[in-house]
């Protein structure tokens, strides 16, 4: 393997929605060498980024410390979640806040609000709900008028509109959450990470604690919203009909989709496809939501 063959499997990849075995193989042999012969932090960062989805937390980790050893901003981020969360097992919220901390003297706003938010629970800092406050209201102008999808506008936002919802603000978290929501649909297109179908699914659930469901008038992520329930949704894909049923069993909801049962929403949302593509990937394509 050369570093121009192993550069056009990594993009090659990139490319897909919906990548085989095959095609996750050839990424990690490629990052893999690629890491050994260039020692580039963004490509310690892509592969633990891949694990960090596959949630191989240990091995996402390794990447992670490797690139923080050669300086990487993004890196020290990352490495504040794994602490955070305890995604190898055990919960540091010192460890975590050193990192975000080192990260957002740098000028990292997601570390920023990571910041805030261990502000707001006290998580080895002492509690103050209004620094929690006043370090959100300062992210959102810097992030409002954010293009770049990769940035934290809907992690931002969803923070506000719960704020404005405590200050009797309803309109205007309404406002926040639909801007939100848009955002961050355009940002699964390209990457169905967890992380972000977790952020979509809370903040549908929170949306319609404000507003009413439009039962005539919804779409892909509302589907969030009904498939709590038992419920029979038909909506087209290039003219195609397509129908999708969530229905009871035992105590909990599953999912029947193109052939396919899904234990659950995330499940759903994470794996559904049509022929090779992922719903996230074509969600703007998918038309006429009707409850049937």
């Amino acid at each position: 393997m050369t570093i121009s063959e192993a550069k056009a499997i990594e993009e090659n990849f990139y490319r897909k929605s919906n990548p085989s075995k095959e095609d996750e193989f050839m990424y990690v042999e490629a990052m893999d060498y690629l890491i050994s012969e260039e020692k580039n932090p963004a490509d310690m960062m892509s592969l633990g980024g891949y694990y960090y989805e596959l949630k191989r937390f240990d091995l996402a980790q390794k990447y992670y410390e490797m690139a923080s050893s050669y300086g990487s901003e993004e890196a020290d981020e990352c490495l504040g979640y794994i602490w955070y969360y305890g995604r190898t097992g055990e919960r540091d919220y010192e460890k975590a806040y050193k990192y975000y901390s080192r990260a957002m003297e740098r000028g990292n706003l997601v570390c920023t609000y990571k910041i805030a938010d261990m502000y707001k629970n006290g998580y080895y800092v002492e509690k103050d709900y209004d620094k929690y406050v006043s370090m959100i209201e300062d992210l959102y102008p810097k992030v409002k008028y954010s293009r770049n999808l990769g940035a934290p506008l809907p992690e931002v936002f969803t923070r506000l509109a719960k704020i404005r919802t405590g200050q009797s603000r309803v309109s205007d978290a309404v406002d926040l959450y639909f801007i939100a929501k848009d955002f961050l649909a355009q940002r699964l297109s390209y990457n169905a990470f967890f992380g972000n179908l977790n952020i979509m699914k809370w903040m549908i659930d929170d949306l319609y604690e404000l507003i009413d469901f439009d039962i005539e008038c919804f779409d892909f992520y509302d589907l969030y919203f009904l498939l709590k329930r038992p419920v029979k949704v038909r909506f087209f894909y290039n003219g195609m009909e397509q129908n999708l049923e969530s229905v009871m069993e035992e105590e909990s909801v599953v999912i029947h989709f193109n052939d396919n049962w899904y234990r659950d929403r995330d499940e759903f949302f994470q794996k559904a496809c049509i022929g090779n593509e992922r719903l996230t990937a074509i969600y703007d394509s998918l038309e006429n939501f009707e409850v049937i």
